[in-house]
């Protein structure tokens, strides 16, 4: 009997929460990452290196040297999913092996895990319809979907699994959702920009026939409505001595005002390569910062302890 216990206790290879919120930031890092080599496949006009999918050519599902440097751009970044999606099982083998088990990670950590090759799946779509520009739009947006699963996962192991209380008062809150929900249409706005531009990852891609000015116009009007309720917020925090929520307002102005410049300035030096790459970058981080903001209008308690088991009383005369 000893024996089996001792087995049971090598098996489960019980996992820190220290080691289970590394992997879980790793994880968003590279998700972070490989939007960013994805757009260097764009940017790189590598976006048909390799033309078909799931193969890299109708004989290969590698590249070959006669495909070029195109061909080796778009197989490594089909090749750092892979890696994104080892890192993703990491985390769910961690979430399985951490003691004690935290109820509400397991379902997160397999949506990141299964939202990776979903992304892969409409970046094979993306290649089977000539970069498509909608479909090339809709490939970024999952991948801000896995990246937002992944800081949830990320935020959620951190805390205790008690009850949510908010931190701030309920109009705030309101606010810190329209906030996010405004975040998340610049993000979607800045796929239609994108599609409407230059860098359509083929010279031969089609372009969405939207006008690239008025598209810009309405993408920058978003922009400064975002900034604008993010002050609202700092300023509003500030006053109900929210200092926690007021911090992470903060680093959300800057990282907007950040990406706003870099914006500005690639559309007015007729989109570099560098800038819109840099760009997108700074999309994922406002993204995360907007999250950020969210999390820090609320807290969650630590768990009630189980209440003690009442005692079962003998039966009259049992120990005569």
């Amino acid at each position: 009997m000893r024996r089996i216990r001792s087995v049971k206790r090598s098996v489960r290879f019980p996992v820190s929460a220290t080691l289970l919120r590394r992997l879980a930031l790793a994880s968003i890092i590279a998700n972070v990452a490989i939007v960013v080599t994805g757009g260097a496949v764009r940017l790189t006009a590598s976006g048909l290196g390799c033309p078909t999918w799931p193969r890299c050519t109708d004989d290969s599902y590698t590249t070959t040297a006669e495909m070029g440097v195109h061909g080796v751009i778009e197989f490594g970044n089909r090749l750092l999913t892979f890696a994104v999606g080892i890192i993703a099982l990491a985390v769910v083998l961690a979430v399985l092996a951490h003691r004690p088990r935290r109820r509400g990670l397991l379902p997160l950590a397999v949506g990141v895990l299964f939202g990776i090759p979903a992304q892969a799946v409409i970046g094979g779509i993306t290649v089977l319809t000539n970069l498509n520009p909608w479909v090339v739009g809709l490939h970024f947006l999952a991948s801000m979907a896995v990246i937002a699963a992944a800081y949830v996962l990320w935020r959620r192991i951190k805390e205790p699994d008690g009850p949510v209380t908010p931190t701030v008062p309920a109009p705030l809150r309101t606010l810190a959702w329209v906030t996010t929900a405004v975040s998340a249409s610049v993000l979607v706005v800045g796929t239609w920009v994108t599609g409407s531009g230059p860098h359509a990852g083929d010279h031969g891609a089609a372009r969405n026939g939207l006008d690239p000015t008025q598209i810009s116009q309405v993408h920058a009007d978003g922009v400064f409505l975002l900034i604008g309720l993010s002050v609202a917020l700092y300023f509003a925090f500030r006053a109900v001595g929210a200092a926690r929520a007021a911090r992470a307002a903060a680093v959300l102005i800057a990282v907007e005002l950040g990406q706003g410049v870099i914006g500005f300035v690639q559309y007015f030096t007729h989109l570099p390569g560098v800038l819109v790459g840099a760009h997108m970058l700074g999309s994922c981080l406002v993204l995360l910062a907007t999250l950020g903001v969210l999390f820090a209008t609320r807290e969650r308690l630590p768990a009630a302890p189980p209440a003690p088991a009442e005692p079962v009383a003998e039966p009259v005369g049992a120990g005569a």
